[in-house]
């Protein structure tokens, strides 16, 4: 559940995000997808546990069916924390990482660029320096270093005395780079999330912290990078004094693990969700002065207001993040182990600079791509889209390409051309792996990484004409050609007089939101205008809306179908819905069927519970398990 914006009376827009920018180039189709009700398991669930039937279907949509297992995923405590022993190569790691803090030897973090390895970083850093280590950092600059361990770095620190270098956040495809590290006598400790290669290989390192790993029995799979880190400072730190780590240092640093885990995508799931609910909570009261400064940038008071999951990936993370997409993400570390206002405050500031030429700069690349695709009907045309430019800042062609996705519900990849190299990102859909399309092409690439659903390469630019020849190949193989729609997830059938603010209440324990634990939308069918549509601003509508009577599929305590009934108004607001309303002819009276997100709005004079229309289409007798509309 996320709060309205107070700025926003008439509309109620929710905080995170606002009237939306610019509407999509490309018009697309929605199809509605109603998962499954699962109602004998919910209802069974809702009355063991006590809980509203629409939770009840939620937890169980999550895998969630006994009565204590929900009161673990509502109630996260530190008790749901797993023991970092459990983690293969544990033991070894921090038993050299001791003798190196034993013996004074300095210690080589080596770190990424993004929020989750910056973090990672400050992490093992703090929990090193507290024992009395000493400690150095090397994170990579984008453009001039790019992703990855460097063996230029590891010759340079063997010869200024290092001796151990712990990776973080990255790593586990560095066979090249281990290999220098075991010629030069150096002992390296990989800790890193991301997938072995295939066949389930792993660098030759002296420990490697992975629980993604074969052969690892630690219970979370799908732990973000500084999380790991975290879980090596903790076993360290309990060895010394597990009472004040626990009591005081863990939760320190669950405040900046949360941050991690919510940036970086992971599902919020198990301890993922546990790491990121306890340090949400925690954040309440930041004691650092790095946080401090960028919740200060960010216009937000968590001290006012719980944070929630999209406080954190959609205002935070971006102004983290900017540093290693336009400037040095060192300076992230520097923020967050500070203890100088002054100095906080004017590092917090930059990154705020940074963030803003960040959007100029993606808004001025994004406006080029999207006339690419007017102009040439051929390319607009491809199942996978790849769309080159010169000198596009390799910083932003990642975001570039979720845009095109989001404008046309195809993968895609953008490539910066630049000095003879072509550097490319792309980000797919819902069944088409990415990293499989560009394996395919694997003999063309200097180097790419990535997953099924983002990668990254890059390769000389006289190869960019087969490498978009290929990819057109093997999407036609393994893409269908159909006409590019929008899928619209709905989770559960709500009425509109269902909502109260007891269920409002009961869904925000479902935070932190995210990814594996996405914001529930639901669907109220016939539901009836009280007037005409609103027009906000030209491109948003406001409804005043109330629920017709309607067979529930959603029992009050049997498993009988229920009948809701005429409730009192209701707000909807609709985000670039003016052309849907004029096309559906919605006028007073008018009965539809509403795919919706419940919002609260705490304005003094217009607070109250109300909607944000998701999807909306005229009033259907028969509904349907997945359908579909203009």
């Amino acid at each position: 559940m996320i709060p309205a914006s107070p700025a926003e009376p008439s509309s109620g827009s929710p905080v995170q995000s606002g009237p939306p920018g610019p509407a999509p180039s490309l018009r697309l189709r929605q199809r509605w997808t109603l998962a499954e009700p699962h109602a004998e398991a919910a209802a069974a669930l809702a009355r063991v546990a006590r809980l509203p039937h629409a939770l009840a279907q939620l937890l169980v949509a999550r895998g969630v069916t006994q009565a204590a297992e929900a009161y673990a995923f509502l109630n996260p405590e530190p008790a749901h924390l797993h023991d970092p022993f459990l983690m293969l190569g544990m033991n070894q790691a921090v038993a050299r990482l001791e003798q190196a803090i034993a013996a004074r030897e300095p210690v080589l973090l080596y770190g990424d660029y993004d929020v989750d390895g910056a973090i990672a970083v400050v992490l093992l850093k703090t929990a090193i320096e507290m024992l009395g280590g000493t400690v150095r950092f090397h994170v990579p600059h984008r453009l001039r270093e790019g992703y990855g361990l460097q063996s230029s770095v590891l010759e340079a620190a063997h010869a200024e005395g290092v001796r151990l270098v712990i990776t973080v956040d990255t790593g586990m495809r560095a066979f090249a780079e281990a290999e220098t590290a075991r010629k030069l006598g150096l002992d390296l400790i990989v800790t890193d999330h991301h997938l072995p290669e295939a066949g389930n290989a792993v660098p030759h390192a002296l420990a490697v912290l992975n629980p993604s790993q074969p052969g690892c029995p630690y219970p979370e799979k799908f732990l973000c990078g500084a999380a790991i880190a975290m879980k090596l400072a903790q076993a360290v730190l309990e060895r010394r004094d597990p009472a004040r780590t626990r009591e005081k240092t863990l939760p320190s640093f669950l405040k900046m693990a949360a941050i991690a885990t919510i940036a970086d995508a992971v599902p919020l799931r198990g301890e993922n969700r546990v790491i990121a609910a306890l340090g949400l909570r925690l954040l309440r009261s930041p004691v650092g002065a790095g946080l401090r400064a960028l919740f200060a940038a960010a216009a937000l008071d968590p001290a006012a207001r719980q944070l929630t999951g999209f406080d954190v990936a959609f205002r935070l993370a971006p102004r983290v993040n900017a540093a290693g997409r336009m400037d040095v993400a060192s300076e992230v570390i520097e923020l967050f182990t500070t203890r100088d206002p002054a100095r906080a405050a004017e590092l917090a500031a930059k990154l705020e600079r940074l963030n803003r030429e960040r959007r100029d700069i993606e808004a001025a690349a994004l406006t080029a791509i999207e006339a690419r695709l007017a102009a040439d009907p051929e390319l607009a045309a491809d199942r996978l889209l790849v769309v080159d430019g010169d000198g596009w800042h390799r910083g932003v062609i990642g975001i570039l390409a979720s845009r095109v996705v989001e404008r046309t519900a195809k993968p895609a990849i953008v490539v910066s051309i630049e000095d003879g190299v072509a550097h490319g990102s792309g980000r797919s859909v819902d069944g088409f792996h990415l990293l499989n399309a560009i394996e395919s092409c694997a003999d063309l690439f200097t180097r790419f990484g990535g997953h099924a659903f983002a990668v990254g390469f890059a390769l000389p630019a006289d190869a960019l004409p087969e490498l978009k020849r290929r990819l057109r190949l093997y999407a036609s193989e393994h893409l269908s050609a159909r006409e590019p729609e929008r899928l619209l997830r709905i989770h559960a059938e709500l009425p509109l007089d269902r909502i109260t603010p007891v269920l409002a209440g009961w869904l925000r324990k479902l935070e932190p939101l995210g990814h594996g634990n996405p914001e529930p939308i639901f669907v109220a069918r016939k539901a009836r205008l009280l007037t005409a549509p609103r027009i906000l601003k030209d491109r948003h509508i406001r409804l005043e809306l109330a629920q017709e009577p309607v067979q529930s599929v959603i029992p009050s305590s049997a498993q009988e179908p229920v009948v809701s009934g005429t409730s009192s108004a209701i707000r909807a607001v609709g985000w670039d819905l003016a052309a849907r309303a004029s096309e559906l002819g919605l006028a007073g009276g008018s009965l539809i069927d509403l795919a919706y997100r419940i919002r609260e709005n705490d304005h003094p004079e217009f607070g109250g519970l109300e909607v944000e229309i998701a999807g909306i289409r005229l009033f259907q007798d028969a509904p349907q398990r997945a359908e579909a509309h203009g």
